[in-house]
């Protein structure tokens, strides 16, 4: 087998489509013209390359539904990768017999299904349902912690970031002296304000750490997801690197993504007070409102990226092998034609089929966990910390517009 390692990632993406307008919780501008226009649009790129954006609802869900476009970075180079020097190139697929790593987002068939199927088997409805009481054990603790300290706090540092920390130290069943170091570690790793050196040193300290969690399982197999993977019926058994990358892309893909969600998802509440009077009244209407801020606030600027393995026609538009496709999540989940009045968060909506958790083969494995973190995390917030309300003007709240996953840097907050 060849292992070959993903290329750095960069988002070579024009800055006018990030930039986000008058309202922090609207997709760019940008991107709603673009729709405007037309469902799909091609754009140049930084670099020079071209890349086709993906606005509309229904072209992006089949177009994640379609084996036909690769989300294989390994074998398929993105307009994103490319320096300007390659930008006029043709790309082609580099040829491998098959790939030894485990980083199963960025696979095709049958080697990701192969991965996936071992996963789905780890997401259990019963581990689901013990780590929502550890959620909610976790949630009142840092909630408790932030009222010991006074009256105001920020939400990023104080809870939206170790929650999901910590309930993936559940998952992977990582020894509870060992959360402190690894949620330190974690932290700096997926911070991209941090400098680079700082987080090279802090991800390559995870898979080190991660590599000698793999060898405790093995001798020391516990209930958790990562003793599940090693000591399954796996066939062939996955070996240490795949279990490493497994972990790893696990770690990333369940904590960036829920801790920028939880921080967002307050700033959203906080500035619709008729909706915060909803949670307060009765939590339960988190039960498809979590799946409404989902849709409102989609945190992923551009992306997923995808490559068109052949040539296809989308919406009457030809797309070329070899072409590399944005899916724009936050303007496909803003469709007029999926929602009635599609601008205004509104937590009483019926639940509907957006695409904050993607669609198609790479659907978020962890949707249910990330609802449950997001359910009862925000529940607790509203509720533990009475008349909470913003430090700060809205305008002055720190955006995270420069990064792959949207959301805030801080959010500085006063209670009663």
């Amino acid at each position: 087998m060849t292992t070959t390692k993903p290329p750095t990632m960069r988002r070579p993406v024009p800055p006018e489509m990030l930039r986000r307008g008058r309202c922090p919780f609207d997709p760019p501008a940008e991107l709603a013209k673009l729709d405007d226009q037309a469902p799909l649009s091609r754009i140049e790129l930084l670099n020079g390359a071209h890349a086709w954006v993906i606005t509309g609802y229904e072209q992006a869900r089949a177009i994640l539904a379609d084996t036909r476009f690769s989300s294989d970075n390994v074998r398929h180079r993105t307009a994103m990768d490319l320096r300007p020097e390659e930008a006029g190139e043709p790309r082609r697929p580099v040829e491998l017999p098959q790939r030894a790593d485990g980083r199963f987002l960025f696979m095709d068939p049958p080697e990701h299904t192969r991965l996936r199927r071992l996963l789905t088997g780890q997401f259990t409805v019963r581990r689901m349902q013990q780590l929502e009481a550890r959620i909610r054990e976790i949630a009142v603790e840092h909630l408790d912690a932030m009222r010991a300290a006074g009256n105001s706090g920020d939400v990023v540092p104080a809870f939206a970031l170790p929650l999901p920390s910590l309930v993936i130290c559940e998952l992977l069943g990582v020894d509870y002296a060992d959360r402190a170091e690894f949620q330190e570690r974690t932290a700096v790793a997926l911070n991209l304000t941090k400098p680079e050196e700082e987080r090279q040193a802090a991800s390559e300290a995870i898979q080190g750490f991660m590599r000698g969690l793999v060898a405790y399982k093995r001798e020391h197999p516990a209930d958790d997801l990562l003793s599940g993977l090693i000591h399954g019926d796996a066939e062939p058994a996955l070996t240490e690197e795949e279990l490493v990358d497994i972990a790893t892309v696990l770690l990333g893909a369940g904590h960036e993504t829920t801790a920028n969600m939880l921080a967002l998802a307050t700033f959203a509440l906080l500035e619709h007070p008729d909706q915060l009077a909803l949670v307060r009244e009765d939590p339960s209407v988190l039960d498809n409102g979590v799946d409404e801020l989902l849709r409102y606030l989609s945190i992923i600027h551009i992306g997923p990226t995808r490559v068109a393995t052949e040539e296809i026609t989308v919406a009457g538009t030809t797309i070329a092998a070899g072409d590399t496709v944005l899916i724009s999540v936050p303007q496909a989940n803003r469709s007029a034609e999926h929602w009635p009045q599609p601008e205004r968060l509104d937590l009483t909506r019926p639940r509907t089929s957006h695409l904050a958790f993607g669609h198609g083969v790479h659907q978020c494995l962890g949707q249910q966990l990330a609802r449950s973190e997001l359910r009862v995390g925000l529940a607790e917030l509203v509720t533990r910390l009475p008349d909470l309300h913003l430090a700060l003007d809205p305008g002055e709240v720190s955006l995270r517009t420069d990064m792959l996953v949207y959301g805030v840097h801080s959010l500085p907050v006063t209670w009663s």
